[in-house]
This record gives C-alpha cells, structure tokens and sequence, in this order.
C-alpha cells in the first residue's frame, strides 16, 4: 500500500527542487539586471558632472583669455605712453650735450683778452673760462651720478660764482631738476621759474615750464600746474615739451 506512494513523492520532490532552482536562477538575472542598470545611472550621473565641469573649466578659460588680452592691451598703451616719454627725454638730453659742447667750444677759441661785455668795472668781469667749465662740469657729473643734494648745492653755487655765465640758465635748470628729485618742491620750483621768465628764448625754457608744472601738482596745486602746462603750450607749441603737456592735460 505504502510503495505505490514512494515514486509519487520522489517525483513531487525533485519538481520543488527545480522549481526553486529555477525562481533563485530568476532572483540571480533580475538583480544582476538591477545592478547593471545601477552602475548605468551612476555612470552617467558622473559623465554629466564631467562634462558640466568641461563647459565651466572651457567659460573660465574664455573669461580668463579675455581679461588677459585687455591687460594686455592696456600695458600696450602705458608702453607706448612710456616710450614717447623716454624718447622725448633722451632728445632733450642729446640736445643739451649738444648746446655744451657747443658752448664750451666757444669759451675754449673766445681770446683770452675777450671780458663779458660790462660797463661797470668793478663786475666779476674776468671769470676764468677753464674754472667756469670745470665747475658747471663737476656739478654736472654730480647729477650724472644721482648725488642730487651735491649735485643742486653746486649748480646754485656756480650760479652765484659766474653771475654772467652762458651756462646760467641751464645751471638753473639742473638746479631745479636736482631739488626736484630731493623732493624740494618750493626750491626746485623757484629754479624752474628763473629760467622760464629770465630766459623765455633759451632752449631749457619750455623744459623749465614742464618741470614748473611737475613741482605744483607734487604739491596738490593742480590749478597752477593746469596753467603752467597751457602757457606752455601756448608758448612752445611745436616743442617736445609741449606735447608732453597736452598729454598730461588729457589726463
């Protein structure tokens, strides 16, 4: 009686047995399919932040190249402001070598017999040619040297030793430039101005004027620097130093 069950159950056995073979092989596809998917949205989540990081790193980039082609651009033109400073600076220092030595060739063929040309006898009237150059040369190898506190003692110096002197309006110049550099505002403003309104024709004149201007507004005076820089334009139209001013007042 109990045999004819044997078979049956056996049967029904090995039927569960398959049957949760086959639903775990089920459960195996539809979690590696779920895993799958996972890494799918993972890997996409992170090739999105890839490439928004691309586009920002590619916006900063652009922005960056811009504001350097705009510095760029502006260094250009503070260079070209500064080469036409240093150009007119040179030219001015080439012609008043050349005015020296100009005028040290006269006093070295002028007769020895030759006095400034002075009624009143008691005048320094024979000042020595050789020692008039060899102290306008001194101070001036001072200045040459950046000792500008030597350097202005000397030229006011020569000033009062040749009062007749052909160098005197460039003495005063140099005396001025000197004092600037020392910051002496009022002295070198002084001396700018001596050799504006005592030698109006001589070359240093409209230099003078320029440096007049530098002096005032070092002081806070941009007023009188304003007029100084229009009288010179007025004055001196056609001079390196004229066009120095009128970029100044540009500004």
């Amino acid at each position: 009686m109990f045999r004819p069950l044997l078979p049956r159950l056996l049967a029904g056995l090995l039927v569960g047995v398959c049957a949760s073979q086959a639903q775990a092989g089920l459960f195996d596809d539809e979690e590696a399919r779920a895993r799958i998917n996972s890494l799918r949205n993972e890997l996409g989540g992170r090739i999105e932040k890839v490439e928004a990081n691309h586009s920002r790193a590619q916006i900063e980039l652009a922005n960056q190249i811009e504001e350097l082609k705009a510095e760029i651009a502006r260094l250009r033109g503070e260079n070209e402001v500064l080469t036409n400073d240093l150009a007119n600076a040179n030219k001015r220092q080439k012609d008043f070598y050349v005015d020296l030595d100009n005028r040290l060739r006269k006093l070295e063929t002028a007769p020895a017999a030759e006095a400034p040309q002075q009624a009143a006898p008691a005048a320094p009237a024979a000042a020595d040619p050789a020692a008039e150059s060899r102290d306008y040369e001194a101070a001036l190898t001072q200045l040459r040297g950046a000792k500008y506190k030597e350097a202005a003692a000397g030229f006011i110096a020569f000033t009062k030793a040749y009062p007749a002197s052909s160098f005197l309006p460039s003495a005063h110049f140099w005396a001025a430039s000197a004092l600037y550099q020392l910051k002496d505002n009022i002295g070198a403003a002084e001396q700018y101005n001596k050799v504006a309104t005592q030698w109006p024709d001589d070359s240093r004149a409209p230099d003078a004027l320029l440096g007049l201007a530098s002096t005032q507004q070092a002081r806070g005076d941009n007023v009188g620097a304003s007029r100084s820089l229009e009288k010179l334009i007025a004055k001196y139209p056609s001079s390196s130093a004229a066009q120095i001013a009128r970029q100044r007042l540009k500004k």
